[in-house]
């Protein structure tokens, strides 16, 4: 088989939603794809609450919740096909990321597969980090193999979600890491002015910069380190946030420092690299201040996509990281995670 349509679905740290896309995906002496379809699902409130407490949950409360995420996911997926000129031949979940600790060979996705096969009937395709990790990889990022196989014009694909990683190729080979938070940090102080997120950036922008806290924040260890390495939201919650508590600071004047840091380590982390073309998409591609700090820092030309790469860039992947699972293909490189092989992470439940 060398056309399959493939339905995927994300969730990342902002919570902003559901993320799904219709791809069709066609492999002649390359990739291509096709978008057919793509939406948000926004997270009501009832589920903004459960997916952000479900670290502090008992076992038995977050085994039951990973069923109630499934059969959501699983009906918010039958419900998306619908019009579709065809039948996908699969559907392949991120799930939601609620431990991820490579350091202690752990990384929990919730979203039970069985459940989404069941409730959209679908092969469903779902679990993809588990494996690498338990290879002595990071499980993190997975996206560099579709930036290679399907974004491979660009020197550099950089995602500004919840973390901001990049993707890039030297010497031969894929490589990939987490640089620092991003929209999860914005989004955390513009909501401490009443707002779901800073639009353009203009919260940040009104503010003064911090210089002893942007200090602080650029020195953290985690940006000392090489790659392959990831971050999960214990980081965040653990080892960012206290340092920005530890200032009596304005969330604007917070927010301005922010910005200020994040574009520090965006440049820092690709103007090490020969000059070329960096692709941004994820959330923060729209964040109109980010962008120009960005921009004015960085000696690489930023690409700004269309609004629908932008927003399900990671979804697209997801379908095609499906696809190679099902084709029993490598769609996990140990080059990125540091993991011992490149193997075909994922499970596969059948409807």
């Amino acid at each position: 088989m060398e056309t399959y349509l493939s339905i995927g679905c994300m969730s990342g740290t902002s919570l902003d939603g559901l993320d799904l896309v219709a791809c069709r995906f066609s492999f002649g002496q390359s990739w291509k794809f096709e978008i057919l379809k793509a939406a948000t699902v926004p997270y009501s409130h009832k589920w903004v609450n459960k997916l952000s407490t479900a670290s502090e949950m008992y076992a038995l409360d977050l085994a039951l919740l990973s069923n109630e995420y499934g059969k959501f996911v699983g009906k918010q997926v039958a419900g998306f096909c619908a019009g579709l000129p065809e039948k996908p031949d699969l559907v392949s979940s991120h799930g939601h990321t609620v431990f991820h600790q490579p350091h202690n060979r752990l990384t929990l996705q919730i979203g039970n597969g069985a459940a989404i096969a069941a409730y959209s009937g679908l092969t469903t395709a779902c679990d993809f980090r588990t494996l690498d990790v338990a290879l002595k990889g990071q499980g993190a990022p997975l996206v560099p193999i579709g930036d290679e196989l399907l974004f491979g014009d660009f020197e550099f694909c950089l995602n500004l979600g919840g973390f901001a990683n990049i993707s890039f190729r030297e010497d031969g080979q894929r490589r990939a890491f987490d640089i620092g938070p991003a929209n999860m940090a914005f989004n955390h102080f513009a909501k401490e002015l009443g707002y779901e997120y800073d639009l353009d950036g203009n919260l940040g922008r009104s503010g003064q910069v911090q210089e002893e806290l942007l200090s602080l924040l650029n020195g953290l260890e985690f940006y000392q380190q090489k790659g392959p390495k990831s971050l999960g939201r214990e980081w965040f919650i653990e080892e960012f946030l206290p340092l920005i508590h530890s200032f009596q600071l304005t969330p604007q004047d917070i927010l301005r420092t922010l910005y200020e840091h994040v574009s520090d380590q965006l440049s820092l982390a690709v103007d090490q690299y020969p000059k070329g073309q960096i692709l941004i998409t994820g959330g923060g591609a729209r964040n109109v201040f980010l962008i120009e700090l960005f921009s004015e820092k960085t000696k690489h030309k930023t690409i700004v996509p269309s609004a629908q790469i932008i927003d399900f860039k990671e979804a697209i992947i997801f379908a095609f990281l499906g696809v190679l699972r099902l084709r029993n293909e490598v769609n996990c490189l140990k080059s990125v995670t540091g993991a011992l092989r490149d193997h075909s992470g994922g499970v596969i439940y059948l409807p």
